[in-house]
């Protein structure tokens, strides 16, 4: 299956695993089956695991089990006098495993009581680290000490074409394990690109030749390969450098995609994609102004340079639907924030305004802190935190000195209303350039593939697509029923390619 199969099958394992009844989890927890993921290197097997925890609210401990020995994984021995019906001797026992002790520091640390322990790289452990953890992976327990109920165990390995240290597992083992087997898919990941805001000419690049997605191969000298956290990795590099002007040659594709033909291929293809960011005006096309020798141009391109336009159009214009809906993420929670601090004000008389709202402040502060200390916080919901605390630092100072509750909070919601006014205007002038986009896209490519390739980007863009429902698009509801027909039709036409009227 592939990665976005495999974070589906987790989550529902994971919603079984917490079911609990009157007398506590149903499924006891030596009875939770550990999740395998078994695929090849860099597919995003750790990464759908920091998605989950976030999406799900739960704690997340990562460790690489390649990077641990036996003493750090059982704990160390010591010894200690026992009596056995009147039999004195000392025995042998283990401290805690450094790994457990890790889950019940962030359970006393943030608060969370469930969570996941993803234990990576679980088939190459070390000779005398192997019998331990079979025995985890069999009873989750390191040593004397057991994984905490509410903390499923999610371990991961690679096939041994992969890795020479790879240890195989017997019947018994796997008969315990949940084993989910995960292959590289260029279109499941493009969703996840499109949240992490993978560069365009990476994206584009791969449409065109999706072969060099993921490869790995055996050559004279040696193993060459690409993967999905090459081509992620290289992107916000590519991004890092634009930023700071620095040149983004060969050199630097070839650190990140360990197959030189793909790597050559794609220097060549940055550079072309570059002339074309520069030649067809964006900025303009979302505007609406763009020229008759742009649209010119456009319409004689070939597929290749209309696919890269294509990028550039959706790269600009889906990152101004995103900032919308970040803005509109903050605005919400800073709603929330002033909510709790105007019912601070009848409540905690004795307080100053500016108090009450470093309160709230500092309930936020712990928040995002305790979020990323569990890793149950995503990426875009940390940034919300961060912005809210500084805008509500920001409105402590203006009330600073001011005693009077309703005045303080008159000055807190004329601040909040010019907020809520500049996000409606932001959305409107971004919701112009997406109809813009649609105008230049009908006028120029007509009916081509290139407007079903447009709706779908943004239908399976996660900004876009919330922007859409929340704000409005008439050009994309009234293109998406064609798309909609057209995969109707797709669909007809392979069932009927599937009837034998000779049966």
């Amino acid at each position: 299956m592939n990665i976005k199969e495999a974070k589906e099958q987790i989550k529902n394992a994971m919603t079984a695993y917490f079911s609990k009844n009157e007398y506590g989890y149903e499924i006891p927890i030596e009875k939770q089956r550990p999740v395998f993921l078994m695929g090849p290197p860099g597919i995003g097997k750790t990464a759908i695991m920091e998605q989950i925890a976030a999406e799900m609210g739960v704690g997340l401990v990562s460790y690489s089990m390649t990077h641990h020995t036996r003493q750090s994984a059982l704990g160390l021995p010591f010894i200690v006098h026992k009596n056995y019906g009147g039999y004195e001797c000392d025995v042998s026992e283990y401290t805690m495993s450094e790994i457990i002790s890790t889950v019940y520091d962030m359970m006393a640390e943030t608060g969370v009581q469930e969570g996941i322990l993803f234990l990576d790289e679980i088939n190459c452990v070390s000779e005398t680290l192997a019998p331990i953890m079979l025995q985890f992976l069999q009873y989750k327990i390191f040593g004397r000490h057991r994984v905490p109920d509410g903390w499923i165990v999610v371990t991961a390995g690679n096939p041994p074409e992969y890795n020479n240290s790879v240890r195989e597992f017997d019947i018994v083992t796997w008969d315990r394990l949940k084993r989910i087997d995960v292959e590289p898919d260029f279109d499941v990941w493009k969703e996840y690109a499109y949240q992490r805001g993978v560069h365009p000419a990476v994206l584009t690049y791969l449409e065109i030749k999706k072969g060099d997605f993921y490869k790995i191969e055996s050559t004279v000298d040696g193993k060459q390969f690409v993967t999905a956290r090459g081509w992620d990795d290289l992107s916000q590099m590519i991004h890092l450098y634009e930023k700071h002007g620095l040149t983004v040659d060969g050199k630097l594709v070839g650190q990140y995609l360990q197959n030189p033909k793909i790597a050559r291929d794609f220097a060549v293809y940055y550079d072309l994609f570059n002339k074309y960011r520069s030649d067809y005006q964006i900025d303009s096309i979302l505007a609406g102004k763009a020229t008759g020798t742009v649209k010119d141009r456009a319409r004689a391109a070939k597929f290749d340079e209309r696919l890269a336009l294509l990028g550039l159009i959706l790269d600009a214009v889906t990152a101004r639907l995103r900032d919308v809906m970040l803005l509109e993420g903050v605005n919400l929670e800073l709603m929330m924030a002033l909510k709790g601090f105007r019912t601070a004000l009848s409540t905690k008389r004795g307080s100053s305004p500016a108090e009450l709202l470093a309160q709230q402040a500092e309930e936020r502060k712990k928040r995002l802190e305790s979020g990323k200390r569990a890793a149950s916080l995503s990426a875009d919901a940390q940034r919300q935190l961060i912005d809210v605390v500084r805008i509500l630092d920001e409105l402590g100072q203006q009330v600073a000195g001011e005693y009077d509750g309703a005045a303080a909070f008159r000055m807190v919601k004329e601040g909040f209303d010019g907020r809520v006014k500049d996000m409606n205007n932001q959305a409107q002038s971004a919701r112009k350039n997406l109809s813009n986009v649609f105008r230049f896209c009908e006028e120029v490519f007509a009916e081509g593939q290139e407007m079903l390739i447009l709706v779908t980007e943004l239908t399976i863009h996660t900004h876009a697509a919330k922007f859409i429902a929340r704000y409005g698009c008439p050009e994309y509801f009234a293109h998406n029923k064609e798309l909609l027909f057209y995969e109707r039709q797709q669909d007809i036409i392979t069932e009927l390619e599937r009837l034998d009227l000779d049966e």
